[in-house]
Parts: C-alpha cells; structure tokens; sequence
C-alpha cells in the first residue's frame, strides 16, 4: 500500500493522527528524533515550520524510520495567511531585568528557552507566549513573522512537501487566494491542504467559522486541491492542562454539520484525554498532537542532546521513547469511524 493510501485511509476510519512540531520550532535535533519517534510509532502525518533547516532536520528523522522500520508518514509545512500565535517568537532584553526578579517566565517556558544571560534562545522558542503575561515588568514581547507571498511559491518548491498547512482567520479569503496561487505556480503535486482556523475574538460563532471555511473550499476546489480542516480548539495548550482537551471536541460539536466537505481535525488543547470525549464510532476524522507529544519525550530528547546523540542511537531512550509516544497515539490508531 502505498503511503497517500494509508493515510486517506485512516482519514476515512477516524483514526488520522498527526504530529505537530511546531509552526516556529527550529530545535533541529529535537525535530529529528520527534521525527523518527512518532514515525516508528505510528503517525500518519508530520507538521513542521516551512523553513529549509527544519524540513533537513526533519527528513532526517523520516529518512531513518522509513528505512529501518519500513514506515513512511507525509511531510507537512505550515504557513499562514497574516498574524498568528503560531508563526512567533518571544524576545527580551536581559539587560533590563531586575537582578532580584525571580524570573517566572523562566520557570513556566516549555523548553527552557529563557536563559538569563541570553534572554530568549530563539531556536527553543516555538511561540507558545506563556512567559509574556508572566514577566512582572512587562518586558518581554513577541516577533511576529509574515511569509511574504510573493516568496511562498519558490519556497514550496524547494521544500516540496508532501502535504501544506495554512493557518488562516476571518477576513483573509483575498491573502489565503493569492497564497493558493502561489503553490500552484511551484506545480508541486500536494496530498492535501490543511486549513487550520477556530473561535477566538474575531470567530465569534460556528456558523461564522462555518462561512470562513465555506470560502475557502470554493478556493481550494477550483484548484484541484483537497482539504483538511483543522479544527483549533485551544492552540498550544495540550500540556497545560486536560480540561483544554473539551475545547477541541466542543468545537467539533459545534461545526460539523456546518462545515463544507471534508475531513475534521481536532487541534488546539489535543491531549491523551481527548479520544475519552467522543463516541468509539463517530467524531472528527483524526487529531492533531503538538505541545503534549512533545513534552512526552522531552526528557528523552534533552538527554540524547547531552549526550550528543540522536534518540535511535541510545537503546533505553529509544525504547522509552517510542513505549510513550504509543500511549498517546495508539487509541487513535485503533479508531474505526465506519
């Protein structure tokens, strides 16, 4: 079976799992073992930042997996069509810090990208904006990045991904419009199209996302293009807490019978409780795993950092790693829909 088989499959039985490396992560030996991890263990699709270095890292880790293991999940980048949460960094300068500040964003970072000496180490940062509400001072703030559209075309053909992801928001359709055109020029052959949206500010109502998402296929479909809509419950916040679990769900509760056609995702708070919130028979048509997946491994992953190696060549990491990874996945993987 070959691999776009396999994964429409599992988008048909209810049982499509994705990892999310993260819209801006550029640890790039974190991305290569998470890589080769939940490949081995069983993803059907791997989401990573549209940058050259990343996509490298990444294929690294699939290069291995497939190789070894025989396992060949798709490649997915993520852009966006303005500003997102997803698409920043969070920036400060220590020099301004108080030498008696007991320094609570350094404390609640994910990744321990807040260095003292340093500020911000803006390879660890993947923009989850925890550590910007927590600074007593006010003093950190966040860059935004904005892919200009006239370089996303040329950038999807040197990347050639298998699969794209554009985080979009209400108001956009024109951007999100030109941004298709642009992949159609680099005539780079695409699986599908993920659109990621959800309620927030602007997104007041189901039925308003439902009309965003409704645009978007007309868009897609006059290209040829097959869509994914992933739905963001609540974005990076899996491993916070498993009540943002709900978010994901009650979204999907709301927008399904409105959505134009097409497989629903859950994303955005997506944690091990979420397969615990929907019917053993029907539900969205898989789910998304960024923050908690990869707060899974990290203990694994920093220890393979120290000790200079990728996970694959540490036996007792490997295997706890994969073991773990399992535990989240495996009762999606086992989902039948139909």
């Amino acid at each position: 079976m070959t691999n776009v088989a396999w994964v429409e499959q599992a988008i048909q039985r209810g049982s499509w799992v994705k990892l999310i490396c993260g819209a801006s992560n550029e640890d790039l030996a974190s991305i290569t073992d998470l890589c080769a991890v939940y490949a081995v263990a069983g993803v059907h699709c791997i989401d990573v930042a549209a940058n050259e270095a990343v996509v490298l890292a990444a294929r690294k880790g699939l290069k291995w997996a497939r190789l070894n293991h025989g396992v060949n999940p798709w490649l997915m980048v993520s852009i966006n069509d303005g500003k997102d949460i997803h698409f920043r960094k969070a920036y400060f300068d220590p020099r301004y810090c108080p030498l008696d500040c007991y320094r609570p964003c350094e404390k609640i970072c994910p990744t321990q990208a807040i260095r003292q000496e340093k500020g911000v180490e803006s390879s660890l940062c993947y923009g989850c904006g925890r550590c910007i509400p927590n600074c007593p001072f006010g003093l950190i703030k966040e860059n935004n990045y904005e892919l200009k559209i006239k370089h996303i075309g040329s950038l999807v053909n040197a990347l050639k991904p298998d699969a794209l992801e554009i985080h979009t928001a209400p108001g956009r359709i024109e951007t999100f419009q030109q941004i298709i055109s642009e992949i159609m020029i680099s005539k780079v052959p695409l699986h599908r199209i993920a659109v990621s949206c959800g309620l927030n500010k602007q997104f007041t109502s189901p039925e308003q996302l439902a009309k965003e998402l409704w645009q978007r296929h007309s868009c897609l479909r006059s290209h040829g293009q097959r869509p994914i809509w992933q739905l963001d419950g609540q974005p990076m916040s899996g491993d916070l807490n498993p009540l943002t679990a709900k978010v994901a769900v009650k979204l999907w509760e709301k927008i399904h019978h409105l959505a134009p056609p097409g497989p629903l995702q859950l994303a955005g708070g997506t944690n091990a409780n979420s397969i615990q919130l929907i019917p053993p028979t029907k539900g969205p048509s898989g789910i998304a795993f960024g923050g908690t997946a990869r707060a899974l491994l990290k203990p694994w992953l920093q220890e393979a950092q120290a000790k200079q190696k990728n996970l694959w060549e540490w036996d007792a990491g490997w295997q706890a790693s994969i073991e773990k990874a399992r535990t989240l996945i495996g009762p999606w993987l086992s989902r039948n829909n139909q």
